[in-house]
C-alpha cells in the first residue's frame, strides 16, 4: 500500500461558539492540512498519484477559507469552526475531487499550531 501526502495551509480568524473559555473570542490561526491518499499500486511511471494535482485540489478547497473569518463562512456560519470541524469538512469537499482516481482517501489533519491538531478519517 502507498500513501500520498501533501501538506498546505491558510491563516484565518475563527471564535468557538459556546466553549466557555478564551477561545470563544475571536483569534486567528495560521492552519497546517495534512492530505493523505493511499493506493495499491503505482501506474505506469511509478507513480500512485501526482503531488501536483493532489496539491490543486486541495488548494481549491482552502482558497475560500483564507484569509477570512471563518464563523462567516459557510459551512462555519451553521457549526463550530473547530479543527475537528474544519478537519471532517476538508475530507467531505476533497474526497468527490478523487472519484475515479486510482487512489483512495485516507484522511485530512488540520492543525491550528504546531503541537494541537486533529485526524480525520473515515471508518
Amino acid at each position: 500500500m502507498y500513501q500520498v501526502s501533501v501538506e498546505q495551509h491558510f491563516d484565518a480568524a475563527h471564535s468557538l461558539r459556546g466553549y466557555n473559555g478564551k477561545c470563544e473570542a475571536l483569534h486567528g490561526h495560521r492552519f497546517r492540512v495534512v492530505v493523505k491518499v493511499k493506493a495499491s499500486q503505482v501506474n505506469d511511471i511509478g507513480l500512485a498519484y501526482d503531488f501536483t494535482e493532489l496539491k490543486q485540489h486541495l488548494s481549491d478547497i482552502l482558497d475560500r477559507f483564507d484569509h477570512t473569518c471563518l464563523n462567516d463562512t459557510p459551512p462555519f456560519d451553521k457549526i463550530n469552526p473547530s479543527s475537528e470541524n474544519i478537519a471532517r469538512t476538508i475530507y467531505n469537499k476533497l474526497k468527490p475531487r478523487l472519484k475515479g482516481a486510482p487512489v483512495s482517501l485516507a484522511s485530512v489533519e488540520a492543525w491550528e499550531s504546531p503541537d494541537s491538531g486533529v485526524k480525520y478519517s473515515k471508518g
